[in-house]
């Protein structure tokens, strides 16, 4: 006979958490790159495709974190209330998308100081940090304790980082650019996968639907991660909205925003020790 399975270190009756979360709003990195000729605050990803991802995930009532760019705060008031008002998450991914860890230490407090003043215009408080590129460094970890940021959405373990800032980590394979652009063909190559993709949305759906049995097995947790921007065709919202449909539908798996997660594994970090 097997062993029963550990008690659950999610809040009952769920055996795992996903986050469903998506980055970048608009063209700040465009506009930081002098890539952008068009009049601000007219970027399609924010004006078509947000309206249809917040229709899609109200259809599956799914409340989401949006890691935004600080910049666009103030470019987009009307999408950012349009995701409070629906009960999602606005979190912070620097202030114009800046890869991370080659700020140096004065560029990141700077970076820092101009995004809460940003937030304080808008009336935002931040609550978590996913780094532009996926990583931090270390004088990052002293600058989110003494901003008061609770978690942060790094490549990592997930658990109680330095500072007791909790670490809800995401996979690169958990997101639609690793499998939709070009530009990420190294990381696919260093992750085992095909750097020519004949069907990535049909690569990105099997491996998501695998990694959430995956966490249900083994009481883990799992960053969704769809960039606005990249919904470009029907065939791709079709697969996230099958995406969607299959997170609902795990009635044993809490589903829930990051800064809740987050909370729980504050509350119960004896449970996170060793990470996933």
């Amino acid at each position: 006979m097997s062993p029963p399975p550990p008690p659950s270190r999610w809040p009952a009756p769920y055996k795992a958490a996903i986050s469903f979360t998506m980055d970048n709003l608009g063209e700040a990195q465009d506009v930081l790159n002098g890539k952008w000729p068009h009049p601000i605050g007219t970027h399609p990803a924010v004006t078509n495709q947000v309206p249809r991802m917040l229709s899609l995930l109200e259809k599956h009532n799914i409340k989401a974190t949006y890691f935004a760019e600080s910049w666009s705060l103030s470019a987009y008031p009307d999408a950012i209330k349009s995701l409070q008002d629906a009960g999602h998450e606005v979190a912070w991914h620097g202030y114009q998308h800046e890869v991370w860890k080659h700020l140096s230490p004065e560029a990141e407090q700077e970076n820092f100081d101009k995004s809460w003043e940003e937030a304080r215009k808008a009336g935002i408080k931040y609550e978590g940090f996913r780094p532009p590129g996926g990583s931090i460094n270390d004088g990052t970890w002293g600058l989110l304790k003494e901003h008061g940021v609770r978690y942060v959405s790094p490549l990592g373990e997930l658990g109680i980082g330095k500072e007791g800032v909790v670490v809800l980590p995401f996979e690169w394979r958990g997101v639609d650019a690793f499998w939709y652009m070009d530009k990420f063909r190294g990381i696919r190559e260093d992750h085992g996968e095909r750097e020519e993709l004949e069907n990535p949305e049909e690569d990105l759906k099997g491996w998501l639907t695998s990694k959430m049995e995956e966490i249900r097995q083994t009481g883990g947790y799992l960053s969704v991660l769809f960039h606005p921007f990249l919904q470009t065709d029907e065939k791709k919202f079709a697969m996230l909205e099958e995406v969607l449909g299959r997170i609902a539908a795990k009635k044993d798996v809490w589903v829930a925003p990051c800064r809740e997660v987050a909370e729980w594994v504050r509350g119960h970090s004896g449970s996170f020790e060793g990470g996933r």
